[in-house]
């Protein structure tokens, strides 16, 4: 137990490295970082401490809503349906001519999707709060939970984990869709790489958020699901938790978790912050402490 109790340093927070404290599950708690508000509300209150008891967290889970769960099945329901329509198209235009290419479609999709993903991610964790109309409570209440307790999405069935990436697949599914109903052979023949393409990052794009609960997963995960890890073809546990360290800040991408590292190097996500402050005067954050900081 002692081991445990041992704080380490961890690589990420770019403005210090960040001690921290983890418990057997990785959930990261700060220990030195710049949110002193944070540090100085878990000395105030027991109850500020991160996971399904803090405070925040409580409040935030009693605000998933019956519509809410609606919206995530019609989704899960529409999104996997069309999925499964347009593998059963693409197979029957393979042609063996485009297996060179299918190689860079894939990489390419799963490039593209692990940038959406931190884009997604970083929008909604530094912008906006819960409290704005209908955004605030469906999407953005999720994320403000996350921080707060890390492993409420390892208690989320897989309707609530999915249900609100597969409706951003929804439209580019339908729209491929459309176009295998309505197009020749040879139209479809010709686009072949770039529907793979599609599909890829689609299908990636899907999956972000179950692969996101994996890497707060650490028991009884399958053997393929670990190999996946281990081998970085998705978010490995251990990469993950570098954007657990508050305030959670950085490696926002969360499909490979390929991009983390080139797009910290550059400074991007902080380029961007520093812009949209300057131009709003908006506070990257601000919603998130406030939730981080709730007491009874």
């Amino acid at each position: 137990m002692e081991a445990m109790r041992k704080p380490h340093y961890m690589v990420g927070h770019r403005s210090s490295l960040a001690l921290v404290k983890e418990d057997p599950l990785g959930r990261g708690e700060s220990a030195g970082t710049t949110m002193s508000e944070v540090t100085n509300c878990g000395k105030q209150d027991e109850s500020c401490r991160w996971g399904p008891q803090h405070v925040g967290a409580q409040e935030l889970s009693k605000l998933y809503s019956p519509a809410k769960r609606l919206q995530e099945w019609v989704c899960v329901v529409l999104c996997l349906g069309l999925m499964a329509a347009n593998g059963v198209f693409l197979l029957t235009c393979f042609s063996i001519a485009h297996l060179p290419f299918l190689f860079i479609s894939i990489v390419a999709g799963m490039l593209v999707a692990d940038f959406a993903s931190g884009l997604v991610h970083w929008g909604a964790d530094t912008w906006g709060s819960v409290e704005m109309p209908l955004f605030g409570k469906a999407f953005i209440r999720p994320f403000r939970e996350h921080h707060i307790d890390p492993t409420a999405i390892t208690r989320h069935d897989w309707i609530e984990t999915n249900g609100d990436n597969c409706m951003l697949t929804l439209l580019p599914m339908t729209v491929m869709a459309y176009s295998f109903a309505t197009m020749s052979a040879v139209q479809l023949e010709a686009r072949h790489v770039w529907s793979c393409f599609v599909y890829v990052l689609a299908v990636f794009v899907t999956l972000t958020n179950q692969i996101h609960k994996w890497s707060h997963t650490y028991y009884g995960l399958p053997q393929a699901v670990e190999l996946l890890q281990k081998w970085h073809l998705i978010l490995p546990r251990r990469h993950h938790r570098i954007h657990h360290v508050s305030p959670h800040e950085t490696y926002f991408c969360i499909t490979t978790g390929w991009l983390n590292y080139p797009l910290e190097l550059l400074g991007f996500w902080r380029t961007l912050e520093t812009l949209i402050e300057k131009v709003t005067g908006a506070h990257p954050r601000a919603d998130d402490l406030k939730w981080a900081c709730k007491v009874k």
